[in-house]
């Protein structure tokens, strides 16, 4: 794990130089994506916590969400917090990486040091943009591979993550099956829903629609399309929390005042919370980015890669998983999981489900939730005793 000086990067220079581990890849090495490109430049930024043991058995792969990176459970450089699963990853913790070698990427297309479309195109020495090749949740697993491979693990202990992490578990699970020990997909879907879809739509024309996108090329024309990206942002939070949870932070109190100003000013206190995460989000993560990731959400239905019938992508499965929903969670829902866990079981697999109890919406996987902990720690530990690690 890199050590991160006190001051801040620059997002730019993070986007090719990254303040992480970076591993990097040559004609030999090409990465074959779905669309039919073949990126034969590219480089994958990574971070890695606890230590590897001498038989190599005992490394977790976390995958990120769709607005993360690689640094899970260390200061981010960019924005100077802290690890977005400090409370899932670390000594002592569920994921214990005084047990356990963590490894987490940043995915292809992102925008914290693997290529993407803010990466400079060795070919024009410009950035990509929109010349960057569409990607997908199958893409971003093969370069994961092509990681796993050059750091010299056949065969991963677990591979976890939730939201668009999850959907990287499930194509791990289905794509390498045999590399896979154990697997926990958490709040999240083996296909994006017609809502889900929508959803993102909004997001990337309220993007494409701000005057400063300049159609992808604002990084050459030194602008960024900060108002758009900030609502794309404002909306899709929304659908992380839920009306329960928004009621019981924000209610209908006022934002530093004792009367509504008859305005269009933040009067409510969600209203200025919604912008705070917009402006934010804005100063760090890549707009272009966004609209690639949220694409490659869009375009995931593992069962459609099966002719349709989600168990044939676990057939014949040796791999553990643990499945896990949130009662609140109604951008992926208990529904989501549970087609999940029917296909495993058509599959024969071996699976376990739990669909766990909290106000917090979609983000409860992220947040403290005491019996994750303990599902997580359940499941990692009796996955440990049989690797024999």
């Amino acid at each position: 794990m890199s050590d991160l000086s006190p001051s801040l990067a620059d997002p730019l220079k993070e986007a090719n130089e990254p303040s992480s581990l970076v591993a990097r890849f040559g004609p030999d090495t090409p990465l074959l994506m779905d669309c039919g490109v073949s990126l034969d430049h590219w480089q994958i930024a990574y971070q890695t916590y606890g230590s590897l043991n001498a038989a190599r058995s005992n490394a977790i792969l976390v995958c990120h969400a769709l607005t993360g990176d690689q640094h899970l459970a260390s200061r981010n450089p960019i924005t100077g917090k802290g690890g977005w699963w400090t409370a899932m990853i670390g000594p002592g913790k569920p994921i214990d990486t005084e047990r356990f070698f963590v490894i987490c990427s940043n995915v292809i297309g992102g925008c914290t040091g693997t290529t993407g479309p803010a990466s400079t195109n060795a070919a024009t020495g410009k950035p990509w943009g929109l010349q960057f090749p569409v990607v997908t949740i199958r893409d971003m697993v093969r370069a994961q591979r092509h990681l796993i491979d050059s750091l010299g693990i056949e065969s991963l202990f677990c591979v976890a993550g939730g939201s668009m992490g999850g959907m990287q578990v499930l194509q791990w699970a289905a794509s390498y099956p045999e590399r896979v020990f154990s697997a926990l997909p958490l709040a999240t879907g083996a296909k994006h829903s017609a809502q889900n879809i929508a959803f993102h739509e909004v997001g990337r024309q309220a993007v494409m629609a701000d005057p400063d996108w300049r159609g992808g090329r604002y990084l050459e024309e030194g602008t960024r399309p900060a108002k758009g990206l900030s609502v794309a942002r404002m909306g899709a939070h929304i659908t992380y929390l839920s009306e329960p949870a928004l009621h019981r932070k924000f209610g209908r109190k006022l934002q530093d005042r004792e009367a509504p100003t008859f305005s269009f000013d933040a009067d409510f206190q969600v209203e200025s919370y919604l912008r705070h995460q917009g402006v934010s989000f804005v100063e760090r993560f890549d707009a272009n980015s966004y609209l690639y990731m949220t694409r490659a959400m869009d375009y995931f239905d593992l069962a459609d890669d099966h002719g349709g019938v989600l168990a044939k992508a676990f057939a014949g499965t040796k791999t553990r998983f643990c499945v896990a929903s949130f009662t609140s969670d109604w951008l992926f829902p208990t529904a989501d999981s549970r087609a999940i866990v029917h296909a495993l079981n058509a599959a024969g697999a071996s699976v376990s489900f739990v669909e766990l109890e909290s106000d917090k919406g979609h983000d409860a996987f992220l947040l403290e939730e005491p019996n994750l902990f303990a599902t997580t720690r359940g499941f990692i530990g009796a996955a440990a005793r049989a690797r024999g690690i």
